[in-house]
C-alpha cells in the first residue's frame, strides 16, 4: 500500500512539473509570437527607411551598421523590406487559415449533424480536393486567377478546407447521439441551438490545435505561390517573393536571398512551437 500510494504521490508531481514546463513554454512562445504579430502590425513604423525606396548608387550592399541586412539590386533596405514583408505573409497567413478552419467547421458541423444527400455530396467534393497534391492545385488555381496575394490566398482556401471539415464532421458524429444532445432537443432546442450550444463548444479543441498548427504550413505554402509568380507581384515586400527575385544572387549576394529565407524560417518555427505547446497544454489539462 505504501509503495502504490509512493507512486502516485510521484506520478502525481511529475504531472505537476510538466504542467507547469508546459505553462512556461506557453508563455515564452506566446510572448515570442505576440512580438512577431506587433512588428507586422507596426511596420510602418519600425522600419529603419522606405522599404520600396530605390537607391542604385548604394545597390547590392553588404551588411552594415547602416544596412543590417544589405541592400538588393535596386538599393532597397533589406531590414527595411523584411519589416514590411511581415505584413503580407503573416496576415495572408492568418487570414487564410481564419477561412479555412470556420468555413470548413460550418460544413463539417451541418453534414455531421443534418447527414443526408447534401453530406455525401459535400464529402465526394473533399475527396475530389484530397485526391490531389495540395500545392499542385493551388498552383493551377492560382495560376487561372492570374497570380497576386488575394488570389494565392484563395486557391489555397480552396484545396484547404477539407481537412477541417472532415474534423468537424468527424466530431460531430461522435457527439450528436450523447445523452446531453439528446436532452437538448427533448427541452426544445432548434437543430441551431444544438449545434451552436452544445456541439461546436465541444469540438474546438481539435479544430483550434489545427489551426495553431496550421499557420505555419500556410506561411510557407503562400510564399511557394509568390516564389514561383503566382502570389504576391513586386514591388510588393513579400518573403517569398523577395527570395524568388534575388535567388540568381544567392551565391554572389547571399544576403539578399538568405536574410527573407530567415525570416519565414523564424516566423513558421514559433507559430509551430506555438501550436504544439498549446496541443501539449489542452492534453494535459484533459487527463
Amino acid at each position: 500500500m505504501r509503495r502504490n500510494a509512493g507512486s502516485s504521490a510521484a506520478a502525481g508531481i511529475a504531472r505537476k512539473r510538466k504542467k507547469n514546463h508546459t505553462k512556461l513554454r506557453l508563455i515564452i512562445f506566446g510572448i515570442l509570437v505576440l512580438a512577431l504579430l506587433f512588428t507586422a502590425v507596426f511596420a510602418e513604423h519600425i522600419c529603419p527607411y522606405d522599404p520600396n525606396r530605390q537607391d542604385l548608387a548604394n545597390a547590392l550592399q553588404a551588411p552594415s551598421l547602416a544596412h543590417p541586412f544589405g541592400t538588393d539590386r535596386y538599393g532597397r533596405d533589406m531590414l527595411s523590406r523584411v519589416i514590411a514583408g511581415s505584413q503580407t505573409s503573416i496576415f495572408s497567413a492568418l487570414a487564410l487559415v481564419a477561412i479555412i478552419s470556420v468555413g470548413g467547421t460550418v460544413i463539417g458541423v451541418s453534414c455531421g449533424y443534418f447527414g443526408g444527400i447534401p453530406d455525401t455530396v459535400v464529402m465526394r467534393i473533399s475527396d475530389i480536393c484530397l485526391a490531389f497534391p495540395g500545392l499542385v492545385f493551388a498552383m493551377a488555381i492560382a495560376a487561372v486567377l492570374n497570380g497576386g496575394v488575394r488570389n494565392a490566398v484563395l486557391a489555397l482556401a480552396v484545396v484547404s478546407w477539407p481537412k477541417y471539415s472532415r474534423i468537424a464532421r468527424s466530431q460531430t458524429l461522435a457527439v450528436r447521439q450523447a445523452e446531453y444532445i439528446s436532452a437538448a432537443r427533448l427541452a426544445g432546442d432548434s437543430p441551431f441551438q444544438v449545434i451552436f450550444r452544445h456541439i461546436l463548444p465541444n469540438i474546438l479543441g481539435p479544430v483550434l490545435v489545427t489551426a495553431m498548427l496550421d499557420i505555419g504550413t500556410m506561411m510557407m505554402e503562400i510564399a511557394g505561390l509568390s516564389f514561383l509568380g503566382l502570389g504576391a507581384q513586386p514591388p510588393t515586400a513579400e518573403w517569398g517573393s523577395m527570395m524568388s527575385g534575388g535567388r540568381s544572387m544567392l551565391q554572389t549576394y547571399p544576403w539578399v536571398v538568405l536574410t527573407p529565407g530567415l525570416a519565414i524560417f523564424v516566423s513558421v518555427a514559433l507559430f509551430n512551437l506555438l501550436g504544439d505547446t498549446v496541443r501539449d497544454s489542452m492534453d494535459s489539462g484533459n487527463a
